[in-house]
C-alpha cells in the first residue's frame, strides 16, 4: 500500500468532504505586508510515508449547518478571538492538479477529506498587531514576498489575493483595514507604499490626502518614534466615503446615458 492508497481517518459526517474554505489573512507590519500561515505536521514513523512538516493557509470542511461565510468566521475565530467584518469572498478553487505531492495526498488521507476539494477563499486585511500570536501557536506570520515552503496551491492562492488586494486600493477603501483606526498620515502613506512597494512623495501625498473629506481630523495626537512633535490623528468615514461613492455612480451613470442619447 502506497500513500495514494493510504485512507488513515474517516471524515467527519457532520462536513461536507469535498467543500472547504480558506483564508488569507494579511497582517500589515512596520516594513512589510505578511500573511499568516498554520503549521502542517504529521510524522508516521514509517519509511514508506514522507513527513510532512510544512505551512498552510487556515482553513477547513465546511460543515454542512454552516454557510460559506460562518466557515469562514469559525476559522478566524480559531486564530483570534476578535471579530473582523472586513472578510471578503474571493474566489473559488477546483482543479484537479490542487493536490499536488504526495505530502499534500497523505494529509488530506489523515484528515478525511476527499484528493479533489474545492476550496472557497475568503481574505482580510489587518494591522499585524491587531492579532497577537502565542509563541507555542501553530501560526506564524510570514512576509509575502518570503513564502516558506507551503502546502497545496495555497501559494498560488496567495498571490492571487494580494494581487486582487493591490488592484482594490485604488478602487475601494481597503486601505484603511492595514492601518489602526485612529491614523496618522505616515501611517496611511507607509501602508501605500509598502502594499504597492512604491516610494511617495511625502508632501504631494499629505496635499492630495487632506482634500479627502472621508479623511476626518481628530482633536487627538499621537506620538512618533524620533519625531520632537506629536502627530496629528486622523479617522476614516465610512458613511461619507459611500455617500460620494454614491454620488460618483449616479453622475457616472446620468453621463453614460446622456452619451448614448447622443450617439442613437
Amino acid at each position: 500500500m502506497n500513500v495514494w492508497q493510504i485512507q488513515l481517518q474517516i471524515m467527519d459526517f457532520r462536513k461536507i468532504s469535498n467543500l472547504s474554505v480558506d483564508c488569507v489573512i494579511f497582517g500589515l507590519g512596520s516594513d512589510n505586508l505578511s500573511v499568516l500561515l498554520e503549521k502542517r505536521s504529521l510524522n508516521l514513523y514509517n519509511d514508506n510515508y514522507p513527513i510532512i512538516d510544512d505551512w498552510i493557509l487556515p482553513g477547513e470542511n465546511v460543515f454542512k449547518s454552516n454557510s460559506l461565510g460562518q466557515s469562514a468566521d469559525k476559522i478566524l475565530k480559531e486564530v483570534t478571538e476578535d471579530f473582523f467584518s472586513n472578510k471578503k469572498q474571493f474566489r473559488t478553487y477546483g482543479s484537479h492538479k490542487r493536490v499536488k505531492s504526495d505530502k499534500d495526498l497523505l494529509w488530506v488521507r489523515s484528515q478525511g477529506a476527499e484528493a479533489r476539494t474545492i476550496t472557497v477563499v475568503y481574505y482580510l486585511t489587518m494591522p499585524q498587531e491587531n492579532i497577537t500570536i502565542a509563541s507555542d501557536s501553530n501560526f506564524k506570520w510570514f512576509p509575502v514576498e518570503s513564502l516558506p515552503e507551503v502546502g497545496f496551491d495555497h501559494q498560488l492562492i496567495i498571490h492571487d489575493s494580494y494581487e486582487d488586494l493591490k488592484t482594490k486600493i485604488t478602487t475601494e477603501p481597503v486601505l484603511f483595514d492595514l492601518v489602526p483606526i485612529k491614523f496618522t498620515l505616515n501611517e496611511l502613506q507607509t501602508a501605500f507604499e509598502i502594499l504597492l512597494n512604491i516610494e511617495l512623495d511625502n508632501r504631494n501625498f499629505r496635499k492630495k490626502t487632506l482634500t479627502k473629506p472621508y479623511i476626518v481630523p481628530l482633536d487627538d495626537k499621537k506620538k512618533v518614534a524620533g519625531s520632537k512633535k506629536p502627530s496629528k490623528l486622523y479617522m476614516f468615514s465610512k458613511d461619507v466615503y459611500e455617500k460620494i461613492a454614491e454620488k460618483d455612480f449616479m453622475i457616472g451613470t446620468i453621463l453614460a446615458l446622456m452619451l448614448k442619447f447622443f450617439l442613437c
